[in-house]
């Protein structure tokens, strides 16, 4: 009882007093989010004599941060509080029932909770282990500014989720990547200030100027994989299985179910990405402290050389083709970072699923209390989850697979930004397009209505 007394009373963000939030309600605190977000991305932590992290910008990437800045941490603690909620509910060592309008704001205060321990946690971390290095006498001060950051990123996140499109997770990551590929093809500016064609198209121009094949190819063939990866996504995100259904009161008139193939969406890559980062970030950290490599990996330069962040890492193999310093061990080390995104992919979907109410059982109640029922079956809830199980189960397994494998092969491919991060930003982008089509398209503005085929 004394949990849940601290769990209802955790400072929260004020829910809209209307069932539907207008279109342009979301819109406005979306966009004022989303710039919040990049102006806090620029403010400099205050009392630090480096970033030792600032060199994973991969890692910055996925956790949705700027290395260095106040919002450090990014949208590490609150996927990690997730991560951990989700294996202790599915191992049944938490016996909550998510399927329960209390079970589920139980489950969302438990990951509040969870996630500013996480955040406090990873702050003293990150300064003690000196991934961020504070002058003599601003440790304290240091970990005060990163907990602050931490701490805004999770009500952040709550606006969104509650006045926003989406969830400010997803939209951190997306706006995060948009902002650096946006720099990867056009930045030309180096890093000493002066002029420099460090973009890929910039680069691309210069090199065929000179006559530099090798360059060339080095500019063009990441600007391909990137435009393939895209198309790839969008189509498979459009492969469904529509189950017909009819209502219960109008005779003759049906609709149909879509499953998506992607049937958990972005959600278990994003998880295995910053499972992937967290353990690359602490190892790091690790070696830092203890002036030596781990077990967990050791690096050089920001770079993993050996140990588990070795092996799950991704070295772009096309690159290194066109370069002439391809090693056998690297094709061994795309294995393990194939399995690892694959594998993980999947028990995050099936995690997802059954703690997010897309499982049978929830979709089938969804369906019946729609008034709604399967043509040609008895108008029971339990059949319509047995037959709901023969495509739940396996779109979950494929579309889980699916996309930990077009993560890591993009990975392993050398597309802009991570083939992880393209892939997250297409399909947050696609989901975002969807779902304001599906919810919005009455009460949105004339033009923007007739963009999204409203």
């Amino acid at each position: 009882m004394a949990l849940r007394d601290l769990l209802h009373n955790l400072p929260e963000v004020k829910s809209p007093v209307e069932s539907k939030v207008s279109f342009n309600v979301k819109l406005k605190w979306t966009l004022v989010i989303l710039v919040a977000f990049f102006v806090l991305a620029n403010i400099p932590l205050f009392g630090i004599t480096e970033s030792a992290l600032s060199r994973f910008e991969f890692l910055a990437v996925l956790l949705g941060t700027s290395f260095g800045s106040i919002i450090s941490l990014g949208i590490g603690p609150i996927v990690m509080a997730s991560i951990i909620l989700q294996l202790l509910v599915g191992a049944q060592i938490l016996n909550i029932d998510t399927n329960s309008e209390e079970g589920k704001k139980f489950f969302q205060g438990l990951q509040k909770l969870l996630a500013f321990a996480f955040v406090i946690f990873e702050a003293i971390v990150y300064v003690l282990m000196k991934g961020i290095a504070a002058e003599p006498g601003f440790t304290g001060l240091v970990i005060l500014q990163v907990c602050l950051g931490g701490f805004l990123i999770i009500f952040m996140d709550e606006v969104i989720q509650k006045w926003g499109f989406g969830s400010g997770v997803s939209l951190f990551i997306a706006g995060g990547i948009g902002w650096r590929l946006f720099a990867q093809l056009f930045q030309f500016i180096g890093p000493q200030g002066t002029f420099e064609a460090s973009g890929k198209v910039l680069a691309l121009v210069a090199s065929v100027i000179v006559g530099d094949g090798t360059g060339a190819a080095r500019a063009i063939f990441p600007i391909i994989v990137t435009a393939v990866l895209f198309l790839a996504v969008v189509f498979a995100q459009s492969l469904k299985v529509e189950i017909p259904l009819a209502y219960d009161r109008v005779r003759g008139h049906g609709v149909k179910w879509p499953l998506q193939f992607f049937y958990a969406g972005v959600i278990p890559v994003i998880l295995v990405s910053a499972l992937a980062a967290n353990l690359q970030l602490f190892s790091s950290l690790l070696q830092n402290w203890l002036g030596g490599a781990t077990f967990l990996g050791g690096f050089v330069n920001g770079q993993p050389i050996s140990g588990l962040a070795y092996w799950i890492h991704s070295t772009p193999l096309l690159e290194t083709v066109i370069t002439g310093s391809f090693r056998w061990v690297f094709a061994l080390q795309a294995v393990g970072h194939v399995l690892f995104y694959t594998l993980f992919s999947i028990l995050f979907a099936f995690f997802w699923v059954n703690t997010s109410g897309q499982d049978a059982r929830s979709q089938a109640g969804k369906i019946m209390s729609s008034g709604m029922s399967m043509p040609g079956f008895r108008k029971d809830e339990r059949v319509l989850e047995s037959i709901l199980k023969r495509y739940v189960t396996p779109l979950t397994i494929m579309g889980g697979a699916a996309i930990g494998l077009l993560a890591s092969v993009a990975n392993l491919l050398g597309a802009l930004v991570g083939g992880t991060a393209i892939l997250l930003a297409v399909m947050i982008i696609y989901q975002l397009y969807q779902n304001i089509a599906q919810q919005h398209a009455v009460d949105m503005n004339p033009a923007l209505r007739g963009f999204f085929g409203g």
